[in-house]
């Protein structure tokens, strides 16, 4: 598999089904979310995302519909993509509460904040509309 660069990008056979999904996303919404992405492109399921809130699962990637090379590949890709919608990253801390208090959500089975990042990285729409509806330190608690 090609390692996919900022110069072959947009010929990745995943590159329209992310597009589609970023259009869909920004037409109802100032952000776009990688988890909404693998929603859209059916390699997530809403039970799934669910389950993982409610800690039924571990970490995410354990309930993704594809290798994670894929996984690592789409979100490569999302944040290329961004770059050229001029999107602004937002790391967002997606935390489930408990009554011990808040814990954060795990992604990925080693845990490792790169990998961690990518997956809890939020594209915001940069514009007057998207200051007020989103702000960077926005987290995104669950319970």
């Amino acid at each position: 598999m090609k390692k996919v660069t900022l110069q072959n990008y947009m010929t990745d056979k995943y590159y329209p089904k992310i597009v589609k999904a970023v259009d869909d996303e920004l037409k109802s919404q100032n952000f776009v979310a990688p988890i909404r992405v693998f929603l859209s492109m059916g390699l997530l399921e809403a039970q799934d995302i669910d389950n993982w809130r409610k800690d039924r699962v571990p970490y995410l990637e354990k309930v993704i519909k594809c290798n994670l090379a894929k996984a690592g590949r789409v979100l490569r890709i999302l944040r290329f993509h961004a770059h050229d919608l001029n999107l602004k990253p937002s790391v967002t801390v997606y935390r489930r509460e408990t009554s011990g208090g808040k814990i954060p959500l795990r992604f990925s089975k080693s845990g490792e904040r790169n990998i961690e990042e990518a997956y809890s990285r939020h594209f915001v729409k940069l514009g007057k509309s998207s200051d007020s509806a989103f702000n960077t330190e926005d987290q995104a608690d669950y319970k």
